[in-house]
């Protein structure tokens, strides 16, 4: 009977140094594991790297470290290999049918990390959602809007959903319709509105400028006004030239009109 309690007191002794050393063991390697991540993050030959690239291989090294080491505490422990694998494998088969979405999103972000539909830094809008991409991890990708509100977004959505990637072209072309009234002289807008877009430094003067009158609407003569601009400063022109255009029509009594009806009534 001693001999007997011997055996499990030292048996709990011995499984208690393993549970302390597998803790251990857990701790030291999360900890590590943090600072390799960190390290490489800031490591000069990474941050060659794509920015978008250095986010997604973060979140996957970070991801299949863990996976290293809790592989590694289970053997510590004494769980035999076949058996965890047996289980590993059992649960990977449940946890994949039961997170389908999950592995979507993983599949989206390789996708998005091999095909390059967007990187960080570019906005986009994916007609729910428009922002500029911070990041691009395993499972997600997140937006920042202009007016600073962040948006989390399923990778596996965003490979499937049409995409306007507004920063991938360097230059873009800025359409503007501006009505006068219909007794304008047709020259002179066009001479008005040509002079307050060469004034403009941000306008692209290797591009054709085009002011021509395209409409004769119900009370206004309608000139569409097309330049081009880099992608960075097109809000900037967009606001600039309207403010300018309007102020020069106004020094040259080119009224802009509001909406009229002609009624006749017959007695």
């Amino acid at each position: 009977m001693k001999e007997t309690l011997d055996r499990i007191i030292q048996m709990l002794i011995d499984s208690g140094f393993k549970l302390l050393g597998a803790f251990l063991i857990l701790y030291i390697g999360l900890k590590l594991i943090k600072m390799l991540t960190k390290g490489l993050g800031k490591s000069k030959i990474f941050n060659k790297l794509e920015k978008s690239l250095q986010t997604f291989l973060i979140s996957f090294v970070g991801i299949a470290l863990k996976v290293i080491l809790f592989i590694s505490v289970a053997s510590f422990i004494g769980i035999p290999m076949t058996s965890l694998i047996t289980v590993l494998g059992s649960a990977a088969v449940a946890i994949g049918l039961a997170l389908q979405g999950g592995l979507s999103n993983l599949a989206g972000g390789v996708m998005i990390l091999f095909f390059k539909p967007f990187k960080v830094g570019d906005f986009v809008d994916t007609h729910a959602d428009s922002g500029t991409v911070t990041d691009i991890s395993l499972f997600y990708t997140t937006l920042q809007t202009p007016d600073n509100k962040v948006i989390i977004l399923p990778n596996g959505n965003l490979v499937n959903a049409p995409i306007i990637n507004y920063s991938k072209i360097e230059e873009r072309r800025l359409d503007l319709t501006i009505s006068v009234a219909y007794d304008s002289d047709i020259e002179k807008v066009k001479e008005v509105i040509t002079k307050v877009i060469e004034k403009n430094e941000l306008v692209l003067k290797d591009k054709d400028i085009f002011v021509r009158l395209t409409e004769m609407a119900d009370s206004s003569l309608n000139f569409a006004v097309r330049v081009w601009v880099n992608s960075d400063d097109y809000w900037t022109v967009n606001f600039d030239l309207k403010e300018a255009i309007k102020e020069a029509l106004d020094k040259n009594n080119i009224s802009i009109p509001y909406p009229q009806m002609d009624v006749h009534v017959v007695k």
